[in-house]
């Protein structure tokens, strides 16, 4: 039996748990991601989303990147990624994506706003949540 198969599985293991407390660090409780209660949609699939968000101390680049769905709709739709200022001030953010027309229509959205910064470790940038929320939504026609 070859015992490299066993090393390169242990290795990726190792390299899992070292990257973990990264990925799941709990967010400073002063940090927080809104979204606005009505988004628009464009005739043209164009959806934009708003919110505010408020962040301290980063080590690497912060963004607030956003998703949208609907019960009838085709899945989840990533819209934009705005790039964040943590200075511990609250700011207003704003993306805009394109759908492909007639995925969203007017009505009741689910949104997903994260305020996730890219922190380098061991070379590698890794996923820092900063703070999320979840939120119901209008998205209005225009």
């Amino acid at each position: 039996m070859s015992l490299r198969p066993a090393l390169t599985a242990a290795a990726g293991a190792v390299l899992l748990l070292l990257a973990a407390p990264a990925v799941t660090a709990t967010a400073d409780p002063s940090e927080s991601v809104t979204v606005a209660p009505v988004g628009r949609i464009a005739p043209d699939g164009t959806v934009t989303l708003s919110g505010t968000y408020r962040c301290v101390g980063d080590s690497g680049p912060v963004f607030v990147s956003s998703s949208i769905g609907q019960s009838s709709g085709n899945g989840r739709h990533g819209i934009g990624g705005t790039r964040a200022v943590c200075d511990g001030a609250e700011h207003t953010w704003e993306n805009t994506g394109k759908t492909t027309p007639n995925d969203l229509e007017p009505g009741a959205a689910h949104v997903e706003a994260t305020l996730m910064e890219l922190r380098p470790q061991g070379g590698l940038p890794l996923p820092h949540f900063h703070a999320a929320q979840e939120r119901d939504i209008t998205l209005s026609a225009g």
